[in-house]
């Protein structure tokens, strides 16, 4: 087995990924972005130049949720990311998907207009943002209600892509109190070791987050 994974530490579909790899000691060899030759390398596998992407003995894969998908198809270890039952899987799926286009996709909007640097727009953005999230996060806060993790009383795909999302919404808009399910479960989130190693490692480049890292996990 050969396993190579083109990634950067503080991209939140990247950490979904290694998530996914820790959770189940997967040896891979890490291809970090700012590495010499990783960006080309990247470039020549897969020409949209979006990340993460593994490379499986030869065989690219691209797209975190797929990504994740192959790993417990050809790699699977004592933490089973998608059920055998297909209703339980379907279910996984869904939160995968609600996770990634209504929170993560949601909240990097305003980032991505802090980075162009279009005062007026950003601003807007943040708006829409904070209004999309609360909508999102008052769902969740029903949805999990009962739950342990996102989508059954074990750890699956759901909760990689529930972990980076979370965090980072967090910090675009807080998750209020009037959420206290939510809190608690993005507090468990953190408290997953191979989220808490994700969240460490990227930890130095909290700098580069354009609309202010704020002083907390």
């Amino acid at each position: 087995m050969s396993l190579t994974l083109y990634a950067h530490p503080f991209s939140s579909y990247c950490q979904k990924v290694l998530i996914a790899l820790w959770e189940n000691d997967i040896p891979f060899t890490y291809r970090h972005l700012e590495q010499p030759g990783a960006g080309q390398e990247l470039a020549a596998l897969w020409p949209l130049g979006r990340f993460p992407v593994l490379v499986d003995d030869g065989r690219t894969i691209a797209e975190s949720s797929i990504i994740i998908e192959h790993l417990d198809l050809h790699h699977a270890g004592p933490v089973r990311l998608l059920p055998d039952d297909r209703a339980a899987a379907l279910e996984v799926r869904f939160m995968d998907r609600f996770f990634d286009n209504h929170v993560m996709t949601v909240m990097q909007k305003p980032v991505s207009e802090a980075l162009r640097g279009e005062g007026a727009r950003k601003e807007e953005a943040m708006t829409e943002a904070c209004q999309a999230l609360d909508t999102a996060y008052a769902w969740l806060e029903e949805r999990l209600s009962g739950r342990t993790w996102a989508a059954a009383e074990s750890f699956t795909m759901a909760d990689c892509a529930a972990a980076p999302s979370l965090f980072y919404a967090d910090w675009v808009h807080q998750i209020g109190r009037d959420f206290p399910g939510l809190r608690a479960y993005r507090a468990r989130l953190l408290e997953r070791p191979s989220f808490a190693r994700a969240v460490d490692e990227a930890r130095p480049y909290r700098p580069n987050f354009p609309l202010g890292a704020p002083d907390r996990d």
